[in-house]
Formats: structure tokens, C-alpha cells, sequence
């Protein structure tokens, strides 16, 4: 069953090729839709497209539609196109010429510009939470290993004392500016393109406001050919939150594979969380963070395959956006997926103590000795050349009393600010807002 169906049968080797997966990726909608026809049975009784009767048949069958997708009963059928034509073939199987009444005033392509940003909306409201779970984490992991220092890296080579609170630290602190990303894309994705029908509009009596308020959206994508515009725009902007959180996992995934590594020694974690090898039986392999690393470094290409899809195409609607649900909706379960196994893993981390002190790492310490003499009154690149000549010489002797005091340094790690920020962040999505109108339309 087709919404367009004319009457002609379409060639199968066409239906097959212009349809691809979107019939698996709609059921990700599914619940969506639902919400977006509940709002739309609303705005269509409240302007006299329905009678009271037909809302209340539309909307009971449209309830119980939604319980039987939540429940996981329900599926879109063979034969049927998508998940709009299934919500509606339902309705028609149930109440006749009153379920055909439901796409009155609608466009498959306001339809699904409406189901991605519901969606997306969703999703990163789920997303949000996880990274700030893992953002305590990493902020109180900070807080206890403030004094556990640690080399720091510049070439891959060592360079400077670092701390495990301070390399725990950034990590938080990349994650408050993966939300600020997060929270661009949500208020792009929290305007309305409903009503807009296929781009131009209708010439039925409708009411987006009314729409806008019932499902909670922010405000409207105003004029109708921008609100199919938007839907590329909710695309981009949500892949490249998505790669900015990915690159901060993937530094971690890799930070995690190098410190774990017997060469250096500087974290450890169970057994039971790595894995072994078939013929070596003492290797312990960060299996778990490499596939972190691997599902991340994909995500990186996110962005670039949103614009490309969406490149060079003029004003209007085009068969092209279907390929981006195809790379945007699985998106969000692979980095949900790693943010949660990130989490897991350092909560079972081991951090080594006194690995700085080790005779190895003496001349990490050198900065710190430059820095001494200057506070004595050397010339600072006088200083610099006595401490290389010590080093050139073999007769550098390391003092390891590090005093960093400054805003974001070893000794004043700033963690109070950085949740605040993380705070004031969260606090700035409306997700209660959204939630509540949503728990209404459903009658919860």
C-alpha cells in the first residue's frame, strides 16, 4: 500500500531500489509519528476537519496503536511503504472512511521532516543524560586523583608533569563543549515543520501554532519551504554534535589503549574486561576501547556524509533526504552505546600511584627547574640554556615539588567551575517542558 498509489503498478526492481532501507528505519519513527498524528487529529477537530466523533475514534485507535509499538506488537507489513502508510492502514482497517480522513491537510513530507526532529529531539535528550553520567564520573574521578601524578605528552613524547585529575579533567571539560554542540542541535531540531505539507503550504484552514504548542516544539519553522530545508538542517547540526562528543570519547579510547599498555603502566583494568589472546596467555587487550575508538572515528564522518548527501540540491524536496535517515538515526545508538561502555570501564579502572617519581621520567622535571631559577632572578632563556646544559652533560638532578597554582593547572583543577558550566548547560535544554506536553498528547 502506497500513499501516491495511482492505481499503477510500480516497476519492483524500482519500488526495491528507491525504497532501500527506510522501511527498517521507520520503525526507529514509529512512536513518532504516532505523537505527530495525535497532535494533527487535534489541530484538525479544533478547525472543524473532524467531527468530535471521528477525533475521539482517531485518537483512541491512535493510542492504542502507539501501547502496541511501545510493546514492540507492532510492524510495518509487507506491501506497505512506510510507516506513515502503516499508521494509516491501520486506521483504515479499523474505522474505514474516517482512517483515510487522517492525512487531511498532510504531506509525506511534512510527515517525516516532523518524525526526524521528534526523533532527534528524543534522542538527544537520552544522549544528554548519558555524557552527563559519564561527566560526573570523570569530574569525581578527577577530584580523587588530583595528586596522582602522571607524565604529560606533547609529540607523543614525554614533555611535563601532568596528573590523572588534570587528563581527567579535560576529558569533562570536552564534554561540556560536546553539549553546547548538542544544545544548538536541539533548538534547530525544536522548531515545527507540520503544515508545511509538501513545501508550499496548504489551502486547508490549518493551525501550526496549535500543533507547536500540543507537542511541546520551541517554534516554528514559519515558512513552509525552509521547514523542508530544515530537515537537513536538523541532520547536519546533530551529526556534528555527535562527532564533536565522538572525538572526545575517541581521545579517551586512546589515552586508555597507550596508558594500559606494560610499556607504561599508568592504569589497569579487570580481566574480565579485556580480552585474551589465542596464543599468547599473557596478553590482557583493550578490545573494549578500541571498538569505542573505531565506532567513534566512524561517527567523525557524520557530518561530511549529511552535506554531501544534501549538496547541490535547489530549493524543495527531494528523494535525496531519505538517505540521511540512513546515517543519522543509527548514530545515536552507537555513541550511546560507547558512552555507556566507556562508563563501565573507568569505573573499574586502576590508577598506578607514584609513576612521576620513578627515576625514568627525572627529566620531566626540567621545566620546573627553568622555572626555579627565573624566580630567582635568572633570565628566562638564560635559565633554559643552564638546565640544557645540565641535561647535555648528564648532571641534571630533578626537583620534584611541583607548586602550579593557576586557574586550571596540576593545583587548582577549577572541577567546581567546570560542573557549573555542565550545569547551566543542562539546565538551558527544556526537556521537562517538552516531556510534560508530550505526556499530555498521549494522555499519560
Amino acid at each position: 500500500m502506497k500513499l501516491w498509489d495511482k492505481g499503477t503498478e510500480t516497476d519492483k526492481l524500482t519500488e526495491r531500489f528507491t525504497t532501500g532501507n527506510d522501511r527498517e528505519l521507520d520503525m526507529l519513527l514509529a512512536p513518532f509519528d504516532v505523537i505527530g498524528s495525535l497532535a494533527h487529529t487535534e489541530m484538525l477537530k479544533n478547525t472543524g476537519m473532524l467531527t468530535p466523533s471521528e477525533h475521539s475514534s482517531l485518537r483512541g485507535e491512535l493510542l492504542g496503536i502507539y501501547k502496541n509499538i511501545e510493546k514492540g506488537e507492532f510492524f510495518i507489513e509487507d506491501g506497505v511503504e512506510d510507516i506513515h502508510s502503516q499508521v494509516e492502514v491501520e486506521l483504515i482497517r479499523r474505522l474505514g472512511d474516517t482512517g483515510k480522513k487522517i492525512h487531511t491537510g498532510r504531506s509525506r513530507n511534512d510527515q517525516v521532516a516532523l518524525d526526524i526532529k521528534l526523533f532527534t529531539r528524543n534522542r538527544i535528550e537520552r544522549t544528554s543524560r548519558n555524557i552527563n553520567t559519564l561527566f560526573s564520573l570523570l569530574m569525581d574521578m578527577s577530584d580523587n586523583h588530583k595528586e596522582d601524578l602522571m607524565p604529560g605528552f606533547t609529540h607523543t613524547q614525554e614533555a611535563m608533569p601532568s596528573s590523572w585529575g588534570l587528563l581527567l579533567g579535560s576529558y569533562g571539560e570536552s564534554l561540556t563543549e560536546d553539549m553546547i554542540m548538542f544544545r544548538s542541535a536541539y533548538r534547530i531540531s525544536n522548531m515545527n515543520p507540520l503544515g508545511s505539507g509538501a513545501g508550499y503550504g496548504s489551502s486547508f484552514p490549518l493551525n501550526r501554532e496549535m500543533t507547536t504548542r500540543l507537542m511541546g516544539f520551541e517554534g516554528l519553522n514559519y515558512n513552509s519551504i525552509n521547514a523542508q530545508e530544515s530537515r537537513i538542517k536538523t541532520a547536519i547540526a546533530t551529526a556534528f554534535a555527535i562527532c564533536s562528543a565522538a572525538t572526545t570519547l575517541s581521545r579517551i579510547a586512546s589515552d586508555m589503549c597507550l596508558f594500559m599498555n606494560r610499556c607504561f603502566g599508568y592504569i589497569s583494568f579487570p580481566e574480565n574486561l579485556t580480552t585474551g589472546s589465542s596464543i599468547m596467555p599473557h596478553k590482557k587487550n583493550p578490545d573494549v576501547f578500541e571498538i569505542i575508538r573505531a565506532n567513534c572515528n566512524r561517527l567523525k564522518s557524520l557530518p561530511n556524509e549529511c552535506m554531501l548527501i544534501s549538496a547541490n540540491l535547489i530549493s524543495g524536496y527531494h528523494r535525496d533526504y531519505q538517505l540521511l535517515k540512513e546515517n543519522l538515526l543509527p548514530s545515536f545508538r552507537i555513541l550511546d552505546s560507547s558512552v555507556e561502555m566507556m562508563v563501565k570501564m573507568l569505573q573499574n579502572a586502576v590508577i598506578t600511584k607514584g609513576v612521576l617519581y620513578s627515576d625514568e621520567y627525572s627529566l620531566i622535571f626540567s621545566v620546573e627547574e627553568v622555572n626555579r631559577l627565573v624566580l630567582k632572578g635568572i633570565p628566562f632563556r638564560d635559565a633554559y640554556r643552564k638546565v640544557a646544559e645540565q641535561i647535555k652533560e648528564g648532571s641534571f638532578s630533578a626537583g620534584k615539588n611541583i607548586a602550579h597554582t593557576h586557574e586550571g593547572s596540576i593545583g587548582n583543577l577549577c572541577n567546581d567551575r567546570i560542573r557549573e558550566r555542565m550545569e547551566n548547560i543542562i539546565n538551558e535544554f527544556p526537556f521537562n517542558e517538552v516531556n510534560k506536553a508530550v505526556s499530555s498528547l498521549l494522555g499519560e
